[in-house]
């Protein structure tokens, strides 16, 4: 999953527990779906595999899966890492030469499904029902199944525990409430850092929108919801933080995401997902943090889940290939070697209870898929929340509801 840094620019990554109704609907349909006797194979093609990367870990973790599970199937295959994997993807598919397999991101699929450049391969993956629907029926378009899952994450509340210490805080300071984490974050703040950072995107401060009731569209998706009065609401709470002082965006500080601002010492609590393990191990060492649940809003529990998918080519001259390819890389072996590799956490329900027990300390990640949100999936929902982001770098001088009730409008353009 692009993580991190790359995560600032995507997930939005990541990433989507809902289908709207532009993207067809629940349940998958085999019809029309790519059949084993149907899929092109050429062996004598190399297969191209395009993802976006979070850093060197990952990187070298995809690159050695993918040489073994091509081997394995007599093929042979190479590993690219975009710089802008939204424009290669784009001019891949413009010039008729995209890459076999890919990292696919849930905003993006409607906009490929609707045009043929996908292969609709989802029956074909032997574990397949394995997966938690909600992260299936977010990479599927008009019924039918595009991609299937490489993992999944969700955001929790990251502690600098040394910070906290210094701070007079205890275990049982921790936040349970929006007043709690008020609290707290006032008395973490200091000359030298905030208490609390986190970027100024949906992908972060829809956290406190889910936690009051609210978010950009409904439970379905099929109905914006932007500017409810539980997604004012919950975007008021973020605007309180902000002007107070105790809190930042990460762009303020200096810093690229929330986790800079935390491992450089320039907040003491950052909003983030569970592939901070894998980036402090690399950047940050020697920090020491604790991930705890995210505090509770006037509705209760709430977090943002995101996905991405491995997605393959249409027009691939070896469609066999890429799909055993795929089926190799969603293996349960494989999956938990990138979770010990670069953090991810399996969108499969079978690894859920090792995945907890191999990681204690990040099961709160895995406990958030209870309650977490996704972020719209129609075509041109990547357009809306990136005009959604820009004015959120405003948010301390707007009302919420001004910025909400533009997003409102947008949205209700793109959901028929």
């Amino acid at each position: 999953m692009m993580k991190g840094r790359t995560a600032m620019a995507t997930a939005i990554t990541a990433v989507a527990a809902m289908v709207l109704t532009a993207c067809g609907g629940g349940g998958f349909s085999s019809e029309d779906s790519a059949s084993a006797g149907s899929l092109t194979s050429d062996s004598s093609k190399e297969l191209n595999v395009l993802i976006a990367s979070s850093g060197d870990p990952e990187t070298t973790a995809v690159k050695a899966a993918v040489a073994a599970g091509a081997k394995k199937n007599n093929r042979k295959a190479t590993v690219s890492v975009a710089s802008d994997i939204n424009q290669q993807l784009s001019q891949g598919f413009a010039s008729g030469s995209p890459a076999d397999v890919f990292y696919l991101a849930p905003e993006q699929l409607a906009g490929y499904a609707a045009n043929g450049s996908l292969l609709a391969y989802g029956d074909q993956i032997s574990n397949k029902d394995d997966y938690y629907q909600s992260l299936l029926q977010s990479l599927s378009y008009d019924g039918k199944l595009y991609a299937i899952p490489k993992d999944v994450s969700t955001l929790q509340l990251v502690i600098n525990t040394d910070m906290w210490s210094a701070a007079g805080l205890s275990a049982s300071d921790y936040p349970k409430t929006w007043s709690d984490l008020e609290s707290v974050a006032a008395k973490l703040t200091s000359a030298g850092h905030v208490g609390l950072s986190f970027s100024p995107e949906y992908a972060r401060v829809g956290a406190f929108m889910a936690q009051a009731g609210g978010g950009l569209v409904n439970k379905d998706g099929n109905k914006a919801t932007a500017n409810s009065a539980a997604s004012v609401k919950g975007l008021t709470e973020v605007k309180k933080l902000l002007t107070s002082g105790s809190a930042a965006y990460a762009s303020d500080l200096g810093a690229g995401w929330g986790g800079e601002a935390l491992g450089t010492g320039k907040a003491a609590m950052t909003i983030e997902g569970n592939w901070i393990s894998g980036s402090f191990s690399a950047d940050y060492p020697d920090l020491k943090y604790k991930v705890i649940d995210l505090p509770e809003g006037p509705a209760g529990k709430g977090t943002m889940q995101f996905t991405n998918g491995w997605g393959i080519a249409a027009d691939s001259a070896d469609q066999q290939g890429a799909v055993s390819l795929v089926n190799y890389l969603a293996s349960n072996d494989v999956v938990m070697g990138f979770a010990k590799a670069f953090g991810i956490m399996p969108g499969n329900k079978t690894l859920a209870t090792q995945w907890k027990d191999d990681y204690p300390a990040l099961s709160p990640f895995m406990d958030g898929l209870k309650y977490a949100i996704g972020v719209p999936t129609a075509k041109g929902a990547s357009t809306v929340v990136s005009d959604f982001n820009s004015q959120l770098a405003q948010l301390k001088t707007t009302e919420p509801k001004t910025i909400l009730d533009k997003t409102q409008t947008n949205l209700e353009a793109i959901i028929k």
